[in-house]
């Protein structure tokens, strides 16, 4: 799969963004998904005659910016200090007059507090960005996660998050706006992997040639569910299932949870057939795999996996929670010839079970099928370049005032 930029506008001084200044305020520049998105932008701004300020901390990911046609800002971008919240405001709103800029893009809680403020002293638009993760715990929290409900539009990252923000935060109803969270399809294409780079992914797994690979590809914490998946594994193997390893793709920080998760595979016994690694090379752990579970049903580096592996035409199995029906399509939400994975009862270990050994039984005709589906639901709904089209559809739309 090609990697496209589908911008409106072809000329970039037709473009509407063109000569605009848009100014993304994140933490840093340092490796996460937050940097990456914010350098997706200011590449495809920078496509569309506009010019890019990324106002951070800074980081490893800096050089990357700049070279893509962004400008970076040194911010105070970490403070939480409510005092240091104050002065960074006006910091910011002084920043946004210099530079002139004509929207501000936030995507962080801490800086959509400052954000607010400056753009409120300087009549800026704003948006933000706002996820599954923003609902909170108590009334304390809510009020501080409402902060990304306050845009002037409101980009969530699905359908559930959208229709989330709309219910906790009634007067965002209107602003929201879909935009999914994109994955590079040039990085997860099957095509752009080689044999090579698989194998080494199983030398280091341990893996041997005539075995399947059933994977669960993120971070540990106490959702994650690995739990889901020693009990479906232990209900395989003791069903006769042979031939299969279990691998947990995570952080080796051998904390006090990673030591329970060690504990439980042992007290199932487990041992051999089901184990913890490094994440390694990501796109071709996907490949190495059969298929990649994803029986966490909040996560969201759960929902990154699933639309990673679908991009690599890997069989997903979902819980079917949160937003994993809009990203895994399968019924009763999707008809079965529009089936991009498989979706289950969430913490049903026996229901993941019986998923598992379906999708290890598919023949090679389905497998294809299915494989060609998800590649092409990826590229079209989730790709960077959607991802990009979509945001600079609604900085447009906010320029213009009207519905976005």
């Amino acid at each position: 799969m090609t990697q496209v930029f589908s911008l409106p506008f072809q000329d970039r001084a037709a473009h509407p963004l063109a000569g605009v200044t848009v100014l993304q305020l994140i933490p840093d520049l340092e490796a996460n998904a937050t940097a990456r998105a914010a350098i997706d932008i200011a590449a495809a701004l920078g496509a569309a005659g506009a010019r890019a300020l990324v106002a951070c901390a800074g980081g490893r990911m800096t050089g990357e910016l700049q070279a893509k046609g962004g400008v970076f800002v040194p911010f105070p971008a970490h403070t939480k200090n409510p005092l240091a919240m104050a002065l960074n405001t006006r910091r910011l709103a002084h920043l946004i007059a210099a530079e002139s800029a004509g929207i501000v893009h936030v995507r962080s809680r801490a800086l959509a507090w400052v954000a607010h403020g400056a753009t409120r002293l300087t009549k800026t638009p704003l948006v933000t960005s706002f996820h599954s993760g923003c609902q909170g715990s108590n009334p304390i929290m809510m009020r501080y996660n409402s902060v990304l409900a306050r845009g002037d539009a409101v980009l969530a990252d699905s359908r559930f998050t959208a229709d989330l923000a709309a219910r906790l935060h009634a007067p965002a109803a209107g602003k929201i706006i879909v935009v999914h969270q994109g994955v590079d399809c040039r990085i997860f294409s099957p095509d752009t992997v080689t044999p090579a780079r698989v194998q080494a992914v199983r030398r280091h797994w341990k893996v041997a040639p005539h075995e399947q690979i059933v994977l669960l590809a993120v971070q540990t914490s106490q959702a994650s569910g690995h739990e889901i998946l020693i009990e479906a594994a232990r209900l395989l193997v003791a069903s006769g299932l042979a031939g299969v390893k279990f691998i947990l793709a995570c952080d080796r920080k051998e904390g006090a949870l990673d030591r329970a998760i060690d504990r439980a595979i042992a007290r199932e016994g487990l041992q051999g057939i089901m184990y913890r690694t490094g994440h390694g090379d990501t796109p071709a752990a996907y490949l190495a795999a059969s298929l990649v579970v994803v029986p966490a049903a909040r996560a969201q580096d759960s929902s990154d996996a699933a639309v990673q592996a679908q991009a690599m035409g890997t069989p997903v199995i979902a819980a079917h929670a949160g937003a994993a029906p809009e990203t895994v399509l399968a019924p009763p939400v999707a008809g079965d010839s529009s089936r991009t994975g498989f979706l289950i009862k969430p913490g049903d270990g026996a229901a993941l079970a019986v998923a598992i050994a379906n999708v290890l039984s598919l023949g090679a005709s389905a497998r294809g099928k299915l494989s060609s589906r998800a590649r092409k639901h990826v590229e079209t709904r989730f790709s960077t370049g959607q991802f990009c089209a979509g945001t600079l559809d609604a900085y447009v739309a906010l320029r213009r005032g009207g519905e976005a």
